[in-house]
C-alpha cells in the first residue's frame, strides 16, 4: 500500500381513481386507507396491515431504488479530504474499509442506486413501514394540525437502522468478506447491523460507547443474541483506545472514539471491513426508502405536508425522510418546511463550525466538511437522549448551508415530556432520539391552535424506547437535568480542528 494510503498500518497512529374514496381517518397508513375497515387491522404490530397491502393492488411498493440527492443540488458538495496530505480522497484510499460497491455509491452523482433483490427481499420482512395518523395526539393537543408519523420500530431491530445495515453487510458478502466491525452508541445500529449479519453469514464485531454500554445492557443482549462480538469503548484492545484510558480511565466514551477503535481493527485486517450507520453519503442513500415510500403514501390519501420534522444526529434518518420530498421541492411540486431537530447537549447544526474534520477521534478517517463540534467533543454522560455524534452528516451539512432546511436544538427535559405525552395519546413509546422531532411537532401543532390554521406536519417516529426505559424511569422520577450549552467546553474542541483550506 502507498506511503499515504488512508488506513496503511502507518496511519494507525401511485394515486387511486377518481371515484375511490379515500377515508383520511384510517389510522394505518402502510396501505391505501379505502372506506373498507379489514377486521385483521385490530392487531397493533401491523403485520397483517401489511398482508393487506400486498392484496391491495393500488397499495405502494417498496421502493426498487434509492435515492441519492446529490445529482438534484445545483451545487456538488465539498469531496472528502486524505487526513494526511488533505487531498481529495481516492476509491484506492477507502478500499481498506469498505466494499467496492460501497465506495461506488459514495461518490456516485447518479440520482438513483438499484437496489439489490436479495436486499428487498430482507426488507419486506418489515417494508413498507406504516404511515399514521396521529389523531390522539392531536386531540390531547387540541389543535387544527394535521399530524402524521412514519413509524420505523417496526423493524426487527426497532429503528430505521436495518434500511442501511441490510445492504452494506449484502454488499461485504458479495466480496467474500467475512467479518465487519463497527462502532455504536445506544445500540440501535449495532443490533441493525448484528441482525442483518445473522442474514448473510458474517461475524460482527461491535464498539459501544461506554456510558450507552453500562445504561443499555439489553440492546448489547440484542447483539449478542444475533451473534456479534460487543465491546465497551473505549478499550484495551485497540491503540486508539488505549490512549484515550491512559488519559481519562473512567471515560464515558464518545461515538468518535469507538469509531477509531472499529477503524483500527478493519485497517488492520484484510478479511475484515467497516460498517458506519450514519453520516456517509452510501448510507444517507440506502434511508431514501423512507421517504420515497412516504411521498406515495401522503399522495394516496391526498395530505400535502407542510412541516416535515425529525432528529438528528448523525443524520441518516432524517435525510432518508427528509431528501424524496426535497427533490419535489426543488421541482416546485411543493414547498414544506422541513426542520432537523438535535438536542441541546449536542447542537452540532446550530453551534457547530462549518468546516472540514475529522469522522473521529483520533483522526483516522478522511476529513469531511460538516458542521462539527470538534472530533473529541464527548456529550456529557447524563444527557439522555442519543444523538450524540460530534458532527453532522456533509450532505446534510451542505444541504442546510444551501438554505434547503432549518435546524433547531431542544433540551431533554421537553423532549421527554413529549414523549410520555405521546406514549399516552398514542400508545407507542419512542426511543429517545425521535422525542426530540416528537417535541418540535408538538411545539408546531400549538402554534397552530394559537393561529388557527390546519398545518399538515409530517415528523420521523425512527424507533421504539422499549430498550432505553432507564432514561424515561430517571425523567419519571425527576432525575433528569437540562444540560447547558459549554461554549467554553466545545470552544477548546473546536480549537483542535485540523485548519484546511476551502
Amino acid at each position: 500500500m502507498a506511503t499515504h494510503s488512508l488506513f496503511s498500518a502507518n496511519s494507525l497512529h401511485s394515486k387511486p381513481s377518481s371515484g375511490t374514496h379515500i377515508k383520511v381517518e384510517e389510522k394505518w397508513l402502510g396501505f391505501t386507507a379505502l372506506d373498507r375497515k379489514p377486521t385483521h387491522l385490530k392487531l397493533s404490530n401491523g403485520c397483517r396491515a401489511r398482508a393487506a397491502l400486498n392484496a391491495d393492488p393500488r397499495s405502494i411498493e417498496i421502493p426498487r431504488q434509492w435515492y441519492n440527492l446529490i445529482a438534484d443540488l445545483p451545487v456538488k458538495p465539498p469531496p472528502p479530504l486524505h487526513p494526511k496530505t488533505f487531498e481529495p480522497v481516492k476509491p484506492k484510499d477507502l478500499s481498506p474499509l469498505f466494499p467496492d460497491e460501497l465506495i461506488k455509491q459514495e461518490a456516485s452523482n447518479e440520482r438513483f442506486i438499484d437496489i439489490p433483490d436479495e436486499v428487498r427481499d430482507v426488507y419486506r420482512l418489515w417494508r413498507p413501514s406504516p404511515l399514521i395518523r396521529a389523531k390522539r395526539l392531536e386531540k390531547l393537543l387540541d389543535t387544527p394540525a394535521r399530524i402524521y408519523y412514519k413509524y420505523e420500530g417496526v423493524s426487527p431491530a426497532g429503528s430505521h437502522k436495518p434500511n442501511t445495515a441490510v445492504p452494506q453487510v449484502w454488499y461485504n458478502a458479495q466480496q467474500g468478506i467475512k467479518k465487519v466491525v463497527t462502532e455504536t452508541g445506544a445500540g440501535q445500529w449495532g443490533s441493525a447491523l448484528a441482525f442483518a449479519c445473522s442474514l448473510f453469514g458474517l461475524e460482527c464485531e461491535v464498539w459501544q460507547v461506554r456510558a450507552s454500554y453500562d445504561q443499555k445492557p439489553y440492546r448489547r443482549l440484542m447483539m449478542q443474541t444475533w451473534g456479534a462480538k460487543v465491546h465497551p469503548s473505549p478499550s484495551n484492545l485497540t491503540e486508539a483506545g488505549r490512549k484515550i484510558l491512559q488519559m481519562d480511565p473512567s471515560s464515558p466514551g464518545s461515538l468518535g472514539i469507538a469509531i477509531s477503535e472499529a477503524v483500527e481493527i478493519a485497517a488492520m485486517n484484510a478479511d475484515t471491513k467497516y460498517c458506519l450507520g450514519s453520516v456517509l453519503n452510501h448510507v444517507l442513500h440506502h434511508q431514501t426508502v423512507i421517504g420515497e415510500e412516504c411521498l406515495k403514501q401522503m399522495e394516496a390519501i391526498g395530505e400535502t405536508p407542510d412541516f416535515i420534522i425529525g432528529c438528528t444526529g448523525g443524520g441518516s434518518n432524517f435525510a432518508g425522510l427528509s431528501f424524496p420530498f426535497i427533490r419535489e421541492k426543488l421541482k416546485g411540486k411543493m414547498n414544506p418546511v422541513i426542520r432537523a431537530v438535535e438536542p441541546a447537549a449536542c447542537p452540532s447544526l446550530t453551534k457547530g463550525v462549518y468546516t472540514y474534520d475529522y469522522g473521529d477521534t483520533a483522526g483516522m478517517t478522511p476529513l469531511m466538511k460538516m458542521h462539527t463540534l470538534g472530533h473529541d467533543f464527548i456529550p456529557d454522560p447524563i444527557h439522555a437522549g442519543g444523538l450524540r455524534y460530534h458532527g453532522m452528516a456533509p450532505l446534510i451539512s451542505h444541504v442546510y448551508e444551501l438554505g434547503y432546511m432549518e435546524a433547531i436544538a431542544i433540551p431533554q427535559i421537553e423532549c421527554f415530556e413529549g414523549a410520555i405525552q405521546f406514549a399516552r395519546s398514542e400508545g407507542l413509546i419512542p426511543a429517545p432520539e425521535p422525542t426530540h422531532a416528537i417535541a418540535a411537532t408538538i411545539r408546531e401543532a400549538l402554534n397552530c391552535r394559537e393561529t388557527g390554521e390546519a398545518k399538515v406536519i409530517l415528523t420521523a417516529m425512527c424507533g421504539h424506547g422499549h430498550f432505553d426505559l432507564p432514561a424515561y424511569d430517571n425523567y419519571l422520577q425527576g432525575k433528569l437535568v437540562d444540560l447547558s450549552f459549554e461554549e467554553e467546553k466545545i470552544q477548546a474542541s473546536l480549537a483542535r480542528v485540523p485548519k484546511v483550506g476551502g
